[in-house]
């Protein structure tokens, strides 16, 4: 069993920057894929960004690419999510997931552990 826990979320005004911070319980951090995903009211949970269990690649959504950026610590069994130039249409609840096995992941059904969310508001 892994254990999932973001934090970091808040709110935010338009142009600005959050970081988000995902904990992962597990000897075998460095063996899972990490991803952030996201889910606005009213609509599907959808991909933001994932990251090699290496941290030597990362894949993004175009709706974020160039002004997110995900990466890992795997000495701290943490993955980061730095967002700048939010938007109002960032505004979701982000999730942090862990793929167990698999070197790199963007689909949901992928993912075997999530955490509960951290709510990310973009005001205009």
């Amino acid at each position: 069993q892994v254990r999932v826990v973001e934090s970091g979320g808040g709110l935010v005004q338009a142009g600005g920057s959050l970081r988000l911070s995902c904990a992962a319980s597990g000897r075998t951090f460095s063996t899972y894929a990490m991803g952030w995903f996201r889910q606005a009211p009213g609509k599907e949970r959808e991909f933001v960004a994932a990251i090699r269990w290496s941290g030597s690649y990362a894949g993004y959504a175009d709706s974020v690419k160039g002004r997110f950026t995900i990466s890992r610590d795997n000495a701290k069994n943490t993955v980061y999510l730095q967002m700048n130039s939010l938007k109002p249409e960032d505004t979701a609840v982000y999730y942090c997931a862990a793929s167990v096995g698999r070197y790199y992941a963007y689909k949901l059904s992928e993912y075997d552990y999530w955490g509960q969310g951290t709510q990310v508001t973009v005001s205009s």
